[in-house]
């Protein structure tokens, strides 16, 4: 048996283009094409978010709503983890036995943040979506950090102690990373793509009827890019472990980089773009109402909290009722709760010149009307 950890095959040859591109060094210097190609998307996205990091930061400010700090603070950990990863490995001599450790255990940290986050988005939309309270987001985060840990340990162990012969290196006599061996790969892979697309399902089965499930196209689309990625990566897996070598080795290839290069910003634009590129934003995902629940006491964004807004003219004070309305964390058509301070301070100029003054409370029309007493 070639492969240690599920192959049945010999190792891919050396000069085959998809496990060259793994390893080869532009002119000795140890910086991996493998690495670099990882490395300049991230670059490119860490330049986005820093010319931008001003307006992010004032946005944040304005909203008493921690869900989005959570998620821009997952986007920053992931991609500077990341980079640390690209730097690092262009700087240790992977065909070193302490080299080759630290570049397996660097692989595994990036696996493990990128999880992390992946989990995390998916359980707040489908489970915590309507509590967006400080306790709820550290239940999740603690959460998906021990299930992930669980997952980066198990990878990290058998890329360690059973390296996949599929990824060693006959010519300098080191293992490339192997993502813990293609048929844990391939089980992985293949379990998170049933999962992906059970939840695609959801809104089609009688028991959407019980669950208050997102509404918006948006997360749909990022649950269905996760599904198939995960799903070509378990077929190359398969094939590089019971099929044809070359061809498999390209396929984990692309879904690799993409994943390493490209699910970061992929979370940046379904759920933050919008958030920071206009005065109001909607919400990551919408609810069906539901019925009101206990509130906590750090309880921040309530779903059926009364929001007044002054962001027009002067005449654009809204009062909203006390009703049920499917206005929960993650919403279509709703706004994002906002500093009344922050909110005030927008209003257009005419209101200033005609006199009307910057209040925080209810409108004047809210005080003139009559309650009758019980």
């Amino acid at each position: 048996m070639y492969g240690i950890n599920g192959s049945d095959f010999p190792p891919v040859t050396e000069d085959t283009f998809c496990k060259y591109v793994l390893y080869y060094e532009i002119n000795n210097s140890r910086v991996r094409i493998w690495d670099l190609i990882i490395l300049i998307p991230n670059a490119l996205f860490v330049l986005f978010l820093v010319v931008r990091f001003n307006k992010a930061q004032l946005k944040l400010r304005a909203t008493s709503s921690p869900i989005f700090l959570t998620f821009y603070s997952l986007v920053w950990g992931n991609v500077i983890i990341s980079l640390i990863r690209c730097g690092v490995s262009m700087t240790v001599n992977a065909s070193m036995p302490f080299g080759g450790l630290v570049d397996k255990i660097l692989w595994v940290t990036v696996r493990f943040f990128l999880l992390a986050t992946e989990m995390s988005v998916v359980i707040f939309g489908l489970a915590f979506g309507h509590m967006d309270s400080r306790s709820s987001i550290r239940y999740v985060l603690l959460a998906t950090s021990f299930i992930s840990l669980a997952f980066t340990i198990t990878q990290g162990t058998l890329e360690i102690v059973m390296p996949d012969d599929i990824f060693h290196i006959d010519t300098r006599d080191y293992d490339l990373f192997g993502h813990g061996g293609m048929l844990f790969w391939f089980t992985s892979s293949l379990v998170f793509a049933i999962i992906y697309f059970i939840i695609l399902l959801l809104p089609w089965i009688p028991l959407r009827e019980y669950l208050a499930l997102p509404t918006k196209l948006s997360f749909y689309l990022y649950i269905l890019l996760l599904a198939l990625l995960d799903t070509t990566q378990a077929v190359g897996a398969g094939l590089l472990a019971w099929g044809s070598m070359q061809s498999g080795l390209c396929v984990v290839d692309v879904t690799t980089w993409l994943y390493f290069s490209l699910y970061t910003p992929l979370v940046y634009h379904t759920f933050l773009s919008e958030f920071f590129s206009v005065s109001q934003p909607s919400i990551m995902f919408s609810y069906k109402a539901q019925m009101d629940e206990p509130m906590e006491d750090d309880q921040v964004s309530l779903p059926h909290q009364q929001s007044f807004s002054s962001l027009k003219t002067d005449s654009d004070y809204i009062y909203q009722s006390n009703s049920v309305y499917d206005s929960t964390l993650f919403e279509a058509g709703g706004t994002t709760p906002m500093n009344p301070v922050y909110s005030a301070s927008l209003q257009s100029p005419d209101s200033i010149v005609s006199g009307q003054s910057i209040e925080t409370g209810p409108p004047p029309a809210f005080h003139t009307q009559h309650i009758p007493s019980t």
